[in-house]
């Protein structure tokens, strides 16, 4: 791609206490081979100066404060009205950036224009050679739950060429403005996990398709501000996966989903998590705020 034919990307980002983490973003993404690009960082109510330091060791960026913490969706959210790039590409703080990437996602897009997202492939940062993403599969419409393509396996390029797949990944996903502004922003109801999930059914249902580009590559740190098992990440994980069902099936589906998650899925969840009374706690609250919150709109889920 010649440099004068290199689309502006706002590349956003969302920071909570994790001032290092992100510094450590910025700096792979000014090696990257892609100049037309502005940072945009949002720093979602951190209570660790986050934003001075950011704003002194990268005064380049966009920094953007907000004074409590919104979430995943809300944080991305804001960082949308504050960007001009024909091309906007959500990425984890803790993410490190390859030198190519911005370039071949980027021209993906250019090249069909009925894609809605494209995402990269993820590796994990800790191991190098093996995938966490290369796609996604269907969502099971009774368990709520999908696979990430490839993930575990050693990265042996198996994986060729651009394709298809149902669902981008909030930790990588690049979007054209375009598409942002005909199928609305991200719904903030679900603060953290499954919102790219739900947002990628209204890109599909508008008509667009979503990529997966192997040969683009990120390096992901995995979970860095909610701990990889903690119980906040339990509480999320769990309250977004109930709202997924009640905002994206209706009818039959619907209702055999919601038996399933409580009749089969808590009851098991309480005898595996017996002896670990915070996680268990954090599991049950979040069916209980599924119960007690009706005031979800039914969103066509895409067949």
């Amino acid at each position: 791609m010649k440099k004068n034919r290199e689309p502006l990307i706002s590349i956003i980002t969302v920071n909570y206490n994790t001032t290092e983490v992100t510094k450590g973003l910025i700096e792979s993404i000014i090696l990257s081979s892609y100049t037309n690009y502005e940072v945009i960082v949002v720093d979602n109510g951190s209570q660790d100066n986050s934003a001075l330091s950011l704003q002194h060791s990268f005064p380049f960026i966009k920094l953007i404060t907000s004074e409590r913490n919104l979430g995943f969706a809300g944080g991305n959210n804001l960082g949308i009205d504050y960007a001009v790039g024909e091309y906007v590409f959500f990425v984890n703080n803790d993410t490190v950036f390859t030198k190519n990437l911005l370039t071949l996602l980027c021209e993906n897009l250019l090249s069909n224009n009925s894609l809605g997202a494209v995402s990269p492939m993820i590796l994990f940062y800790d191991n190098p050679t093996v995938i966490q993403y290369v796609g996604s599969t269907k969502m099971n419409k009774l368990t709520i739950r999908n696979k990430h393509v490839g993930n575990g396996q050693k990265n042996q390029e198996q994986f060729d060429g651009e394709k298809q797949t149902f669902y981008a990944h909030g930790a990588a996903m690049m979007l054209p403005m375009k598409v942002i502004e005909e199928v609305g922003l991200m719904c903030t109801d679900f603060f953290l996990y499954y919102e790219e999930l739900d947002w990628c059914e209204r890109i599909r249902s508008a008509g667009y398709a979503i990529n997966v580009v192997p040969r683009a590559k990120i390096y992901h740190k995995e979970s860095m501000s909610t701990g990889k098992n903690s119980p906040l990440k339990m509480y999320y994980m769990t309250r977004s996966r109930f709202l997924f069902a009640r905002r994206n099936l209706k009818g039959a589906s619907y209702l055999l989903s919601a038996l399933f998650l409580v009749l089969v899925s808590w009851p098991k969840n309480v005898i595996s998590l017996m002896f670990n009374r915070t996680h268990l706690l954090a599991y049950s609250s979040a069916l209980l705020w599924n119960l007690s919150n009706g005031r979800f709109t039914y969103k066509p889920f895409n067949k």
